[in-house]
C-alpha cells in the first residue's frame, strides 16, 4: 500500500470518527443553563428542531421493536434512518408481500410523517459487501467535511449495496452539490436523494434561530 493510499485512508477514518463522535455527543440532547435558559448543543448544528430530533429517535427505536415483535429476524434484514420525521427503509425483504408489510408496520409509529421503502427483495449482501458499504459511507462523509460550502452536519449518509441515500433539511444548491460529491466518490454505484428542500430564506432563518442568545451586560 502506497503512503498516498494509506494517508487517504487515515483522512477518511478519522473524518468518519470525528462524524461519529459528533453524532454520538450530540444524541445524547444535554442541556446547558447558562443564565436560567437551557442551551442544547444539539440544536446548535442540526437543522431540525429540538423535537424532530428527540422523535427521529425515538421513531428508529419503535419501528425497530415493533419488526422485531411482529415479523421477527428471518424474513427481512433492515435498517430504519428517521430524519425529521421521514423513515428510510434499506436492506432485505424475503418477498414483496413481506416489504409492504414492513411499510405498513412503521406507518402506523407515532410520529412518522413518510416511509420511503428502499428495501430490495433479495439475499442479504456477504460481509464485503457490507464492509464496502461502511467504506463508501465513510467516503462520502469525508468529502462532505471537506467541502468548504456545505455543512456536513446537514447530511445523512446511508449506503446499502453500494447505492448511497442522501437525507437532510438542504437548499436545492446544497443537495445538487452534496450529490455531486457522492457520485463522484470512488465505488459508489448510484445516488438516491431523500432530502427536504428548503429554501435560502429558510435556511437563513434557521442559522438566525441557531444563534445562542446574547449574555446580559448590565450593570448592578
Amino acid at each position: 500500500m502506497t503512503r498516498k493510499t494509506t494517508a487517504s485512508l487515515q483522512r477518511i477514518a478519522a473524518a468518519t470518527l470525528a462524524v461519529a463522535a459528533l453524532g454520538a455527543t450530540l444524541s445524547a440532547c444535554a442541556p446547558l443553563v447558562v443564565g436560567g435558559a437551557a442551551v442544547t448543543a444539539l440544536v446548535a448544528v442540526d437543522r431540525r428542531t429540538s423535537g424532530a430530533q428527540l422523535d427521529d429517535q425515538g421513531i428508529e427505536l419503535r419501528a425497530s421493536n415493533r419488526l422485531k415483535d411482529e415479523l421477527g429476524d428471518a424474513h427481512a434484514r433492515y435498517a430504519i434512518s428517521s430524519y425529521n420525521r421521514r423513515v428510510l427503509l434499506t436492506g432485505e425483504a424475503s418477498s414483496e408481500a413481506v416489504k409492504t408489510k414492513i411499510t405498513q408496520i412503521v406507518s402506523g409509529v407515532e410520529n412518522v410523517r413518510e416511509v420511503i421503502n428502499e428495501l430490495g427483495v433479495t439475499s442479504s449482501p456477504s460481509l464485503k459487501e457490507r464492509a464496502s458499504d461502511t467504506l463508501i459511507t465513510g467516503r462520502v462523509k469525508a468529502s462532505l467535511v471537506d467541502a468548504k460550502d456545505l455543512s456536513a452536519s446537514a447530511f445523512k449518509v446511508v449506503t446499502e449495496r453500494g447505492t448511497v441515500y442522501l437525507m437532510g433539511r438542504v437548499t436545492q444548491r446544497e443537495a445538487d452539490r452534496a450529490t455531486d460529491i457522492a457520485r463522484n466518490t470512488q465505488s459508489v454505484a448510484r445516488v438516491v436523494r431523500v432530502f427536504e428542500i428548503i429554501s435560502e430564506q429558510e435556511l437563513a432563518n434557521l442559522g438566525a434561530l441557531k444563534q445562542p442568545a446574547p449574555a446580559n451586560s448590565g450593570t448592578r
